[in-house]
């Protein structure tokens, strides 16, 4: 039965692997292999069964919870044109190529650490058409998504990835932005010098001059929805699960927004919004994804597979470099197969509760993906809306960057390991 459930797995790791080639949706493609796993797990071994299956469903349902509310608020943050701002103030600066990418890829790093990364890269690949064309369009959407994915990396709210090792246990708020902030920072700015460089020309494109207006009470929303994204950490202090926090912002921004439709009813920002309808613009086939990707990784754990293969990789008794070298190969693994799945499979496969360790599982798994576009959702979605981005263009003008950040980016956080 071990084979068997391995084997299923490894198919289904394929399949979703292909899904753009085969155009079947791999959220599908993990809530079908989820059950076959979970039926073979009820034949083969039921000692126990209910329990496990409880105490997965209780870790999803947290992550559900908590990404939900998330994306809400996100989709908030786009209803009440806090993006236009930002759009509009990009215009204004009429900065040259380097430059603006520069500003570009930096907000993408800081954003993406609140709004998480595939957001970020969603917008800000949006924003680069307006600026770039060729190759420099090209350049300017994959250093987008190296930031974006760095950004999240060291926020507990950035990537699902460490929201997962976060609501996991795994480690504080303050532990993985004391571990992981500045080795992401350092793979950034490698990446953002070597790519910066590969720019054509001098100048940008200057598309015509807007100006985004906001009244108090749009501006009052925006506050409202950023402070929502602090209470998780409010919450957590308190011994409260994080997404406690989220759902009370998003309640009280939901209240705000209700009340303001009713004073302002002829203002079409507030006459239009509708929570109902922005929850339903939410990314919710990739909920369904991590649903069965976590179903699909607790059974094999109740099989005793990831057993086998924390073994192999980390060893019985693993030290600081086994430790390093392991979570490494998982970061490069994670530029080939989605990070979600190596991520959950890290949360049963490696036996430590050294908070560092697991922020180092963070930081691999989080940004290993950039080196290959496919490697990340933000690389993913990038491709889809900069349509000069492909596999074999961010090889050439990103792999090479990526990859130097990323080996730079684990020799700090070593340094870092040893003096602290």
């Amino acid at each position: 039965m071990i084979i068997l459930a391995s084997s299923v797995f490894l198919v289904g790791y394929i399949l979703i692997a292909l899904e753009h080639k085969l155009q079947v949706s791999k959220s599908a493609i993990a809530m079908l292999f989820a059950g076959i796993l979970w039926t073979i797990v009820a034949i083969a071994d039921k000692a126990g069964l209910s329990a496990h299956l409880s105490k997965a469903g209780a870790g999803i349902f947290e992550i559900l919870v908590f990404l939900l509310s998330a994306m809400t608020l996100v989709e908030i943050l786009v209803h009440y044109r806090f993006f236009d701002v930002v759009r509009s103030w990009l215009i204004s600066k009429r900065l040259d190529n380097v430059r603006m990418l520069w500003i570009m890829s930096a907000l993408s790093f800081w954003i993406s650490a609140v709004i998480d990364n595939m957001t970020t890269a969603i917008i800000f690949s949006q924003l680069a058409r307006l600026f770039f064309r060729g190759k420099n369009l090209v350049v300017a959407a994959a250093l987008i998504v190296v930031a974006a994915n760095a950004g999240g990396a060291f926020s507990p709210i950035g990537d699902v990835t460490t929201t997962m090792l976060w609501l996991g246990g795994k480690f504080s708020s303050f532990d993985v932005m004391r571990y992981v902030l500045v080795p992401t920072m350092v793979l950034y700015l490698v990446a953002a010098f070597l790519m910066t460089r590969k720019l054509k020309g001098d100048e940008t494109l200057h598309p015509e001059t807007e100006d985004v207006k906001l009244l108090k009470s749009e501006k009052l929303v925006i506050t409202s929805t950023f402070i929502s994204f602090t209470l998780p950490f409010v919450f957590h202090s308190f011994g409260l699960r994080p997404y406690m926090g989220l759902l009370v912002g998003l309640g009280i921004t939901w209240i705000l927004i209700d009340t303001l439709k009713k004073q302002f009813p002829n203002h079409r920002t507030h006459f239009n919004a509708s929570i109902e309808k922005l929850l339903q613009k939410t990314d919710i086939a990739s909920l369904k994804f991590f649903v069965g990707i976590l179903l699909a990784v607790a059974a094999l754990d109740h099989l005793g597979i990831l057993d086998t293969l924390s073994n192999s990789l980390f060893g019985h008794n693993p030290g600081l470099s086994r430790y390093v070298v392991g979570s490494s190969i998982m970061g490069a693994l994670s530029a080939l197969v989605d990070n979600v799945p190596l991520t959950a499979a890290s949360m049963h496969i490696l036996k430590t509760t050294d908070s560092s360790i697991w922020s180092l599982i963070a930081l691999t798994v989080g940004t290993g993906g950039s080196m290959l576009v496919i490697g990340s959702a933000a690389g993913v979605v990038a491709m889809g809306i900069v349509k000069e981005l492909n596999f074999f263009r961010y090889l050439k003008v990103a792999a090479i960057p990526a990859a130097l950040g990323y080996m730079c980016a684990i020799a700090v956080w070593y340094l870092q390991r040893l003096i602290f």
